[in-house]
Formats: C-alpha cells, structure tokens, sequence
C-alpha cells in the first residue's frame, strides 16, 4: 500500500495509477478509461499542447468544453480517492481541499475562453490550473475551521 504523498503524486501523473498501487483493480481500470475517455474526446492533449507553445486561441478553438468540463471533478476524485486508500490516518474534513480544488478547476475551465487578467489570456488549461491554487486554500481553511469547531 501506498503512503498519502506517494498517491498523490501517482494520481497527478495519471487518474487511476495510485489506485493500481493500492489494489483497487476496479476502480483503476474506472478512472484510466474514464480518464482516456474525456481526455480523447475533449481533445485534451492537443489543448495542452497548444497551451504550452503559446497558442491559446488555436486551445480555445481545439477544446470540447462539452467533455472538458468533466475533468477537473473525474481529476480531483482519484486523487481524493487514492488519498484516502493510501496507507496513514485520513483526518476529518480531508476532502474539503480536493472538493474546493474540483470546484475551482471547473469554474477557471468555465471563464477559460474569455477571462483576462491584464492583457493576458490563459485559455483552458492554464487559467483552472492557476485557480486550483485558491480553491486549495479555501478548501484547506475550510478544513481548519471545522476541525476547530469538532475539537471544542
């Protein structure tokens, strides 16, 4: 079995890998098809490929928000779910960070095509990933809050 930070990082390189690790064979077998599945369709690979040469209008063009906007909530559940597979205590509330981060992704991936900062448009990869990072802190002081609130 796994530690937490080990499943994390294998979940990030591919939904699906942490749960093979820790013999979940069913719900690996769901997330790598579910995940190749919105990747082919949403066009995913190609949008962060053009994401990564700079060519955000051709991303916008390329991506099937239709089927993108599944991602980011498919993302954050394997990776909630290998976390909390994963060998060591999973305190209360430990989902709050994944949920908020799903929550951010989807919003940042929905404003994707038109939201400015500056002059700068990140398009639909850059602009969830950059609003992951608040959806995290939300989710995580959300988490320290409530676990205050038990501890009383």
């Amino acid at each position: 079995m796994t530690d937490k930070l080990e499943a994390i990082l294998w979940s990030i390189a591919l939904p699906g890998f942490a749960q093979l690790l820790n013999r979940k064979y069913v719900k690996c077998s769901i997330f790598i098809i579910l995940e190749l599945l919105v990747n082919v369709y949403s066009q995913f690979n190609i949008v962060i490929l053009y994401s990564f040469q700079g060519n955000i209008r051709e991303a916008i063009e390329a991506t099937n928000y239709q089927w993108l906007m599944f991602y980011p909530c498919l993302y954050m559940f394997a990776m909630w779910d290998a976390y909390k597979d994963a060998e060591g205590e999973t305190p209360p509330y430990s989902y709050l960070p994944f949920v908020f981060g799903a929550y951010f992704l989807t919003i940042g991936l929905i404003y994707s095509p038109s939201l400015k900062v500056g002059q700068i448009l990140f398009g639909p990869m850059l602009l969830p990933i950059l609003s992951l990072f608040p959806g995290l802190l939300i989710g995580y002081f959300l988490k320290c809050i409530l676990m205050r609130i038990k501890l009383q």
